[in-house]
């Protein structure tokens, strides 16, 4: 079986609202990797990615033509997600919407995937032992 890396859905959004900036980079990326890796997404970016549109049948098609596979996340990774956010709190973290990231973070770690993301810092802190590939 081929290794796995798991896309952060700021890449996936990147293509799908063809963004002027880092739209050429992740399209890259995920050719590049899906070569060699095998993709995928998990339940918490399925939801982000899914926001702008208010349909399920084009997220889906989209979903299958990009090749990403859908994993369900582990107990264990919740149960990480959970304590590295605490620990993001107590050193006053101000954001209140990254629980997402924790999630994706925790997922990455447990399962032992590589994280392909543009958002390195959070990951790199709560979540040092996964591969993080990046601008």
């Amino acid at each position: 079986m081929p290794p796995s890396i798991l896309i952060d859905s700021n890449v996936i959004l990147d293509i799908f609202l063809n963004d002027p900036k880092w739209a050429d980079w992740s399209e890259d990326m995920l050719n590049r990797y899906s070569q060699s890796h095998r993709l995928y997404i998990n339940s918490i970016i399925y939801s982000e990615i899914s926001i702008g549109l208010s349909q399920i049948e084009p997220l889906e098609n989209a979903i299958a033509a990009c090749g990403f596979y859908l994993l369900e996340i582990p107990r264990e990774a919740l149960f990480l997600a959970g304590k590295a956010f605490v620990r993001y709190k107590k050193q006053k973290g101000l954001k209140r919407s990254i629980l997402p990231d924790f999630f994706i973070g925790a997922h990455a770690a447990v399962a032992g995937m590589d994280l392909l993301t543009r958002d390195t810092r959070r990951y790199q802190t709560y979540f040092p032992t996964i591969k993080i590939i990046a601008p």
